[in-house]
C-alpha cells in the first residue's frame, strides 16, 4: 500500500474573524494524483499556498515522508521537492523556454566569479526535455514564451517540475482557458509524471477533467474537509457535486 508523501495535520487559517481553513486533514500518496475540489472559498487555495510556502498556517504541522517540516516560504517547499504550478504559469514571457526552465537555477560555466550562464547546455536540455514530455512540435529552446501557446505553456511549467525532480507537483487551474488538444496534453503529463515516480495535486473547477486523470479526490467546503477518499471509478461527477454544494442525494 502506497504511503504518505506529505501529510497536513490539523491546518488552520484565519484572516482576522474570517476563517479559511479549520482542522483541514490532508495527504497524498506516494505516485498518486489527487483531485482537490470545492466551490468558491472553501479553502483549497489557502490550503495550497500553505503547502507552497507563500501563506503561513496559523497552525497545524505538516510532514514530508514521515518528517515533520517546516514550510516558511516557496525557497523551503522547493527544498522539500514541492513544486507549484499556477495557473498563470509563473513565466516569464519575454524569456525564451530554455531560460524560464532554468529560471533562478542557471547553471554556470567557467569560472563562478564570471557568473556566466551555461546557455548550450540550457538550450541542450530544454530541447530534449520537451520532447519526453509530448511536445511534438519542433519548437526551438530559444524560442520566447510570448510566442508559445497556453497549453505549451502549460508543458514548459510542468517540465521545470519534472527536471529539478520534484517529488510533489501542485496544479492550480492547469486546464483552465485551455483548447480541447492542449487539454489532453497536460492529462497526458500528469499521468506521464505520476508514472515516472512523482505524486500530483490537480486543483480545478472542471469536474469532467478531474475524473479523467486522478487516483482519489478530496472535497473541501467552508475550510473543512467534507470528503477524502472518493474514487472516481466507484463514483459519478452528479454525486461528487452534491458533496461540493452540500445538497442532499435523490
Amino acid at each position: 500500500m502506497a504511503t504518505d508523501l506529505v501529510r497536513m495535520e490539523g491546518i488552520a487559517k484565519s484572516y482576522g474573524p474570517v476563517t479559511a481553513l479549520d482542522g483541514v486533514d490532508f495527504s497524498v500518496r506516494e505516485n498518486e494524483i489527487v483531485g482537490l475540489l470545492g466551490d468558491n472559498g472553501a479553502g483549497k487555495s489557502t490550503l495550497i499556498k500553505i503547502l507552497s510556502g507563500t501563506v503561513t498556517a496559523t497552525r497545524g504541522t505538516i510532514y514530508v515522508r514521515g518528517q515533520q517540516v517546516q514550510i516558511r516560504n516557496t525557497t523551503d517547499a522547493i527544498r522539500l521537492g514541492i513544486e507549484t504550478i499556477h495557473q498563470d504559469s509563473a513565466l516569464v514571457t519575454q524569456l525564451s523556454i530554455a531560460r524560464n526552465l532554468f529560471l533562478g537555477r542557471e547553471p554556470l560555466v567557467g569560472p563562478a566569479i564570471l557568473n556566466r550562464m551555461d546557455k548550450r547546455m540550457m538550450n541542450e536540455v530544454a530541447g530534449k526535455l520537451l520532447k519526453e514530455i509530448g511536445i511534438t512540435k519542433d519548437i526551438p529552446a530559444t524560442t520566447p514564451i510570448s510566442s508559445l501557446s497556453g497549453g505549451e505553456r502549460q508543458a514548459v511549467s510542468i517540465a521545470r517540475a519534472l527536471h529539478f525532480d520534484s517529488d510533489l507537483i501542485v496544479l492550480d487551474e492547469p486546464t483552465n482557458n485551455l483548447g480541447v488538444e492542449e487539454t489532453q496534453g497536460v492529462m497526458r503529463f500528469m499521468r506521464n509524471a505520476r508514472d515516472s515516480g512523482h505524486s500530483l495535486i490537480f486543483i480545478a473547477h472542471n469536474i469532467h477533467h478531474v475524473f479523467q486523470v486522478v487516483d482519489r479526490i478530496v472535497v473541501l467546503r467552508r475550510g473543512k474537509v467534507v470528503a477524502e477518499d472518493v474514487d472516481p471509478k466507484q463514483t459519478t461527477i452528479e454525486a461528487v457535486e452534491r458533496i461540493i454544494t452540500g445538497l442532499p442525494g435523490d
